[in-house]
């Protein structure tokens, strides 16, 4: 409870801490712009689809839709586990992996086009079990997982962020980003624990699909 960031959430209506990572990430690298379809995987509590929402009433380019507090832009949220509505944003309980959730997500697409995606975010973890190697090997398939949907749904001059922890594996990581984005940097908001292992991995722009 006296964690700053926990009572600033409390304060603004935030339903976790983690809310405050992604902004400061957002205003470092502008991630977020109006008109954009942005997707939340493994959204449960809904943190970032508030912020995310937020955002995009901010960025509103109409005075009428601002005017009635509505977002410029798609937010679509998936989780396995429930989630307490987020007004304006589209949530799934299923799972992305599962070709059933897969389509309910992109019935959600504006256009009916699955590369219509501009921004994939990820703030999903593993239950930690406190085996560091198998800790990071679901890690690593966490961000594997995310890696293969953005791959599969973000426009050429899409994003990727997601969370990750440093330690074993991380390399791999990056090394899986950059080869796929053009640019690959990490981030360790300020609202990210000093002593937690925890940072985050940004991806933008995707390279070319090489010829087989």
């Amino acid at each position: 409870m006296n964690d700053p960031y926990v009572k600033l959430a409390q304060k603004e209506g935030y339903r976790a801490r983690a809310a405050y990572k992604l902004k400061e990430i957002d205003e470092q690298d502008r991630l977020i712009k109006p008109g954009m379809v942005i997707v939340d995987l493994g959204s449960t509590p809904g943190s970032w689809s508030q912020y995310i929402r937020h955002r995009l009433v901010e960025l509103g380019r109409d005075p009428v839709q601002k005017g009635l507090g509505k977002p410029d832009g798609t937010i679509i949220a998936i989780d396995l586990l429930p989630m307490e509505p987020v007004a304006d944003v589209h949530f799934i309980l299923d799972d992305f992996r599962e070709e059933r959730g897969l389509q309910s997500l992109r019935a959600l697409i504006p256009g009916q086009d699955e590369k219509k995606v501009d921004l994939v975010l990820s703030d999903m973890a593993p239950n930690l079990s406190g085996v560091g190697v198998a800790d990071s090997a679901r890690m690593a398939l966490l961000a594997e997982l995310a890696l293969d949907f953005a791959k599969a749904h973000l426009k050429p001059d899409g994003s990727l962020l997601i969370k990750c922890f440093h330690g074993s594996g991380y390399s791999q990581i990056v090394q899986s980003f950059k080869a796929v984005f053009k640019t690959v940097s990490p981030r360790k908001p300020k609202a990210s624990r000093d002593k937690s292992a925890e940072t985050f991995l940004l991806g933008r722009y995707l390279k070319e699909p090489k010829e087989a």
